[in-house]
């Protein structure tokens, strides 16, 4: 057995790699600062209760369980940090008043999942993301999804896809046609699938009436571009004002979106089913052509915090550091580290803590008998004598 071998999707990062990391982490950090979102920092393991609040099933799936050896009680490895900032909000920030003022918090850090989202793909991301609780509205929701994008557009990445849809729109046609919940399980596995034909021979075999079944029929094919959603005002308008609404919620974030981004291709998909099982407004995915899967995600979540005493409206996007930093234009790193021999010498030390109190990287000899060259420890400057002084020189 290699000792040396890591789990399956289990990753580490090498100097170069680790020093891109963070300075993207930095940058991401200090510019969610500038939109108004404070950090908070959760810890690694929590509750099982707490981490899988409001989050459906499939969290539960994803999430590492471990016995808390102190009172034996289970708990979780997080597998996704947002039922974490939901507790925070909830219960440290807004301490249970429902009408607390709008909190805007960010996060990074690593999680654990059982499985990878992709073959061959990482069970150790390091989520980014941020969120807005204590706002339901077209406003919130548009500055979630610009400061998403405005995440993409610091590391350079262009010609984004956005996917947007909302929860609202299935679950009034569901409810509209007085689907059983067996029949709903059905139906959302058959749409998010999109499996056309399978849902048109479910339909005639479910005896549903004619305008039900047209509506039903019509869900997995309204996807397209802005102007699919007039198509959905009239193909669904016997579904009730609960699906106009939602509708009418998403022209409106869309119509923004365009208009501020008009760089973004925006796709309205109507039968997106991914996050169904806890979200409960617009739902969003960004993909970029040629990869597969999605860069980031995210939408509405109200009520997130009623498991933790305090529900709460509450939005949000997240992304991983190692997907963006993958997008990234390749830089070699510079040697810009300046090499101070071993020498022990007040005037030299005091020259070494100096140029380290200016943020400049200084290496020193281990010995008196080294001989690596400064361009051998990433150097590209050295330091030396002349007469009585010490000066920094070129190599």
């Amino acid at each position: 057995m290699n000792t040396w071998l890591l789990p399956e999707g289990i990753n580490e990062s090498l100097p170069d790699d680790a020093e891109k990391l963070e300075k993207l982490r930095r940058q991401l950090v200090d510019r969610y600062a500038t939109w108004g979102y404070r950090l908070v920092m959760p810890p690694m393991v929590e509750y099982l209760e707490s981490l899988r609040a409001g989050m459906g099933t499939q969290l539960d799936l994803q999430t590492f369980k471990i016995t808390d050896q102190q009172n034996g009680r289970m708990m979780g490895v997080r597998a996704d940090m947002t039922p974490q900032i939901a507790r925070i909000d909830a219960h440290r920030i807004s301490k249970g008043d429902t009408k607390a003022s709008v909190n805007r918090l960010c996060y990074i850090g690593t999680v654990l999942r059982t499985r990878s989202a992709q073959q061959g793909g990482s069970r150790s991301p390091v989520q980014v993301g941020a969120e807005i609780f204590g706002h339901s509205g077209v406003e919130s929701d548009f500055e979630i999804i610009s400061l998403m994008l405005d995440t993409l557009h610091s590391i350079n990445v262009t010609e984004l896809v956005l996917d947007i849809g909302h929860v609202g729109v299935v679950n009034g046609v569901a409810e509209y046609a007085g689907l059983t919940k067996n029949q709903q399980q059905n139906y959302f596995d058959m749409l998010s699938r999109k499996s056309i034909p399978e849902i048109n021979v479910w339909v005639i075999e479910q005896g549903l009436s004619d305008s039900v079944g047209a509506m039903l029929e019509a869900l997995p094919m309204l996807i397209g571009s802005n102007d699919v959603i007039e198509t959905a005002k009239e193909r669904l308008k016997e579904a009730g004002q609960p699906v106009l609404d939602a509708l009418e919620h998403l022209e409106n974030i869309t119509q923004l979106v365009s208009n501020n981004f008009p760089e973004i291709k925006v796709n309205i998909d109507l039968a997106e089913m991914r996050g169904y099982s806890y979200h409960t407004g617009i739902m969003y995915t960004v993909y970029l052509p040629g990869r597969g899967e999605s860069i980031a995600n995210g939408g509405r979540y109200d009520g997130i915090g009623e498991a933790f005493g305090n529900s709460r409206p509450a939005i949000g996007f997240s992304t991983d550091l190692r997907t963006l930093a993958s997008m990234m234009k390749h830089t070699e790193i510079k040697s810009d580290g300046i090499l101070a021999p071993f020498t022990l010498d007040k005037d030299l030390d005091q020259l070494v803590t100096e140029l380290r109190q200016q943020g400049k990287r200084v290496i020193r000899q281990l010995d008196e008998s080294s001989t690596a060259v400064s361009e051998q420890q990433g150097c590209n400057r050295k330091i030396e004598k002349q007469g009585d002084n010490w000066i920094v020189v070129a190599n």
